[in-house]
This record gives structure tokens, C-alpha cells and sequence, in this order.
């Protein structure tokens, strides 16, 4: 019997830990550049909180199975979880709250390739009790500082607003409202044009078809079309927040007003950060706003704002696996110790955990016998080990140079 990790899972093996753990260091060391402090949820939640009000499908979360009278669940993302935690856990805490994660989510997928896989990776931030436009571009122009982070200059970033796109939507008769959201987000226009819509209702849900480009062509769009006062303010808001980003010139960008994330607890902007460099274009991460989200987990439903965003780890090692940036090798020991008798094993240990003491991170083995001298520098050799320490039983050194 050949044993596999179970279905939809991967093992990392040491080089592709030492790769993701370079990707996670650079991302951590932004954040906390930006003032984010780290925060770890819980991997198992209670289905209520995962589904986040019905913002998030069922068919999603992978259930598992729980005598008790509670549904639980894997978390298919962090920002529920992390919402759940600060108003329930951290009911003192003053606003805004930064704060940042780097953990693993689960998601069931439906396609029907064998072992699809159903465990990612994710680092990100949630910027808690502030909304407004510096907000919004502090979380856009973190986004980008992460990327310079780790040497990623072809990308762009894809911007939309859920409020605006929600708010446009509701001229459309309720029974139609989820094939025209469903038929915009995926850029359908063949179902546009053959749902029993009126002349001015199809002709406006081709506009937000179109509503896609540079921004200045698409402010311009959606200013043409019949708008109340709420939804004037939402495209003014998101117009001077499309003006600041544009005069710091940190990433190309694109406007998309028919961008609708699977996840619907969306209430402001949302984002894709989308990778230039491949025929297929890959999405290296996600975000948006929402107002709306703690308020399900607080005990007096009370509503604090919120944005944030999760980076692919996955998605950009493989980016960055062309780019030769991603280490190469696991680290090499720089000693290996090695006891000449047997009266020199407790010697030998205790060198070797001087060397660790330094202050300075130094790796050391211990030879665990069974071999002969020629053999055990040749082991050194392979493993690229710089010198060797012969102990004696009096605790003495004997160093040698493999370099």
C-alpha cells in the first residue's frame, strides 16, 4: 500500500518550506513596517460563524463530523474568524486595530480533476474601525509594498465597488437581480441579452457589463447613468480614493465596476491583485470592505467598519520560482561534532551546544556513529557542512576545514 496525504492536501517538503517561509518573512516584515501586529484564530470554527451571515456558500466549508449539537467547520478564510475574535475577545481594544495573519484555509472546490486542491495558504491584513479613503488607500498602497517586497513589479491591480455595483443592481426586478449579478460577473453577455429585462433596464446592465478600464472611462460611464444622491457620494468617494492612488503612481491600475467576489459581505471596494507576466493572467490576491461583517458577531450589533486583504502564498511561489529570488537549497550546517570514542559522546554534546549558544544562529550536528572517518567527511561534504570538530574524551577539539 502506497500511503498519500489525504485528498486535497500536499506535504511541503524542507526546500519548499525554506521557500514559503521566504515569501512570509518578507510579507511579515512589511507589515509590521506598517504598524500590524500578528493574530492566530482558531482553524476549527462553529459553521454560523464561518458562513459569516450567508455571505459565505455552505458547499464551501469542509464540515466535519461533531457529536455535539454545534455545526462545525474549517474556515475557508480569515477575515470571519478574525472578525469573531476581536469582538468577542478584544471588547477594550481601541480602534483602529491593525492586524495582520499568515495561516492555512480550507475550501471544498467542485471540479472534478482528481485530489483538486482543497488546503491554501494565506497572508494578509484587516485594518479594523476606520473606514474612509485614507484607510481604503493605506490597505491599497500596503498591498503594493508587499509586492516590492518580495521583487514583484508586473502586476496591477483591479478595483472595484461592491456598494456601487450592489446599489445598481436593485433597479433590476428582484427575481432577476441574482442572473444579472451572476451573468455580469462572469462578463455573460449572451444571458443579458435574452432575460425578460426591459430596453432600459438591458441596456443598462449592458453599461455595467462595460463598466471596465481606465478609470477616468469608467467614472465617466457610470456618472452617465441614472444615479441617486447615495450613489453620487459612493462614486465621488471612489473617485478622489482612485485620484490619491493614481498620483502615487505604485502600481498600474484598473477600474471594474462589474468585479463581484464570490464572497458577499462585501459593502465597499474591492480589489484583485492580478499578476502580469503569464498568458493566463493569475490572481495573487483579494480584498474589499466591510462595514457590515462584525456587526453579526457583536453582542449588541453594533457595526465597525473594516478592510483587508489575503496574498496567495501558492500563487506567488510559483511567480517567484522564475525569478530565482526563492532559495535554492535548505540551509547547510556549519559544524558537524563528531565524538572520537565512546567516552567522548558526553564531551562532544556539550561543544556542540556551546557553538549553538552563540550569538549569532549557528547550526550544528552531532555524528551519530556507525561511520568511518572517510565516510563521515564525505557526509560533510555532501551536506556543504564547512568544518568538522573531532572531540576527545578530555572534551579537546580537533578542527577541521572542509573549505
Amino acid at each position: 500500500m502506497v500511503y498519500q496525504p489525504a485528498s486535497g492536501a500536499r506535504d511541503l517538503l524542507p526546500l519548499d518550506v525554506e521557500k514559503k517561509r521566504w515569501i512570509e518573512d518578507r510579507l511579515q516584515q512589511v507589515f509590521h513596517r506598517w504598524g500590524y501586529h500578528r493574530i492566530i484564530t482558531s482553524t476549527l470554527e462553529r459553521m454560523d460563524t464561518l458562513m459569516a451571515g450567508e455571505a459565505i456558500q455552505r458547499q464551501m466549508v469542509i464540515q466535519l463530523q461533531n457529536g455535539e449539537d454545534d455545526e462545525l467547520g474549517l474556515r475557508p478564510e480569515l477575515t470571519a474568524s478574525i472578525a469573531r475574535t476581536v469582538v468577542t475577545r478584544m471588547a477594550n481594544a481601541t480602534y483602529p486595530q491593525r492586524l495582520y495573519y499568515n495561516a492555512n484555509v480550507f475550501r471544498r472546490t467542485w471540479e472534478s480533476r482528481h485530489n483538486r486542491q482543497q488546503e491554501f495558504y494565506q497572508a494578509g491584513v484587516e485594518l479594523l474601525g476606520a473606514g474612509g479613503l485614507l484607510a481604503n488607500a493605506e490597505v491599497l498602497l500596503l498591498v503594493a509594498d508587499c509586492l516590492a517586497a518580495l521583487g514583484l513589479r508586473q502586476w496591477h491591480l483591479i478595483l472595484g465597488e461592491a456598494g456601487i455595483t450592489r446599489s445598481l443592481l436593485s433597479a433590476f426586478p428582484a427575481n432577476l437581480q441574482d442572473k444579472v449579478r451572476s451573468a455580469i460577473a462572469h462578463l455573460d453577455r449572451i444571458t443579458i441579452d435574452t432575460l425578460p429585462l426591459s430596453d432600459k433596464l438591458r441596456d443598462r446592465a449592458r453599461i455595467m457589463l462595460d463598466l471596465r478600464g481606465p478609470s477616468a472611462d469608467v467614472l465617466q460611464k457610470v456618472s452617465s447613468l441614472d444615479l441617486d444622491e447615495e450613489q453620487r457620494e459612493a462614486v465621488n468617494n471612489l473617485k478622489s480614493l482612485v485620484e490619491l492612488l493614481e498620483s502615487e503612481k505604485k502600481f498600474p491600475l484598473i477600474l471594474d465596476l462589474s468585479l463581484i467576489q464570490t464572497i458577499d459581505y462585501y459593502t465597499g471596494i474591492v480589489f484583485e491583485v492580478v499578476n502580469d507576466t503569464e498568458s493566463q493572467a493569475r490572481v495573487l490576491g483579494r480584498g474589499g470592505r466591510y462595514d457590515q461583517l462584525l456587526g453579526l458577531y457583536h453582542p449588541q450589533g453594533d457595526n465597525i467598519p473594516g478592510i483587508g486583504f489575503g496574498l496567495n502564498i501558492e500563487d506567488l511561489y510559483q511567480i517567484l520560482l522564475s525569478t530565482q529570488q526563492l532559495p535554492q537549497v535548505t540551509p547547510a550546517s556549519n559544524w558537524l561534532v563528531v565524538p572520537e570514542t565512546a567516552s567522548a559522546n558526553a564531551p562532544a554534546f556539550a561543544y556542540a551546544q556551546k557553538l549553538r549558544d552563540s550569538t549569532h544562529l549557528v547550526r550544528v550536528e552531532i555524528d551519530l556513529g556507525g561511520r568511518d572517518a572517510d565516510a563521515i567527511r564525505q557526509y560533510a561534504r555532501d551536506r556543504s557542512i564547512a568544518q568538522i570538530a573531532w572531540i576527545k574524551a578530555d572534551g579537546s577539539p580537533k578542527i577541521e576545514s572542509l573549505r
